[in-house]
């Protein structure tokens, strides 16, 4: 049996106000290192993976290191694992793209599934990119546990295609910073054991 432990970066600038962040490359805030600290005491506490592996990232790759370095093994950046390409929309504020562009913008939190981002990714792109992230884990930890540190979206798309849901479902699940995630994969069997449990924060 194969188990993903898949947690979320730690806090930066950009949650709030809300912004496209993208793959705009910010540091953790001082907040986001204190959470990346407590969920690497929690994983470390509570399980023992063989491997960290991290979106390329750098917010990313911080927290995948804070847990690789209390579990001590690796931290591995892999591009499977890349944030949302916003396009044209990088960094730029939700209030600003709002005003712009009004019906796209809605679209996003209604139909996520039918829009592409001007110059940027699809739900599909990202789906289709994190599945194999999945692929990656099962075929090199048969048997182990492992860590994934994600985005936000990321998140969401891994857990989508885990719990058999459409893309449409895309806004039902939460995704806070250093969050986790249980996933445990036996053959064809998927049991997802906890999801955006943050007690640890």
């Amino acid at each position: 049996m194969t188990k993903i432990i898949l947690t979320r970066h730690g806090h930066v600038e950009g949650i709030e106000p809300k912004r496209f962040r993208g793959r705009t490359e910010i540091p953790l805030t001082e907040q986001g290192r204190k959470e990346a600290r407590a969920v690497a005491t929690r994983i470390a506490a509570t399980w023992r993976p063989t491997l960290v592996y991290t979106s390329p990232m750098r917010r990313c790759i911080d927290t995948g290191q804070a847990i690789a370095d209390a579990c001590g093994t690796q931290n591995v950046p892999i591009p499977e694992l890349q944030d949302l390409d916003y396009g044209d929309w990088q960094w730029r504020t939700y209030d600003e793209i709002e005003a712009e562009a009004p019906e796209l913008f809605a679209a996003w939190f209604v139909t996520p599934q039918l829009i592409r981002f001007p110059g940027g990714d699809s739900l599909q792109d990202l789906v289709a990119r994190s599945a194999d992230a999945i692929r990656l884990v099962l075929e090199r930890h048969p048997t182990d546990t492992v860590v994934l540190v994600g985005h936000d979206s990321v998140n969401r798309g891994i857990l989508l295609q885990l719990l058999d849901q459409p893309l449409s479902a895309y806004w039902r699940l939460a995704q806070e910073p250093c969050a986790i995630n249980e996933i445990d994969i036996d053959d064809d069997r998927i049991r997802v054991e906890r999801v955006n449990d943050t007690s640890h924060l």
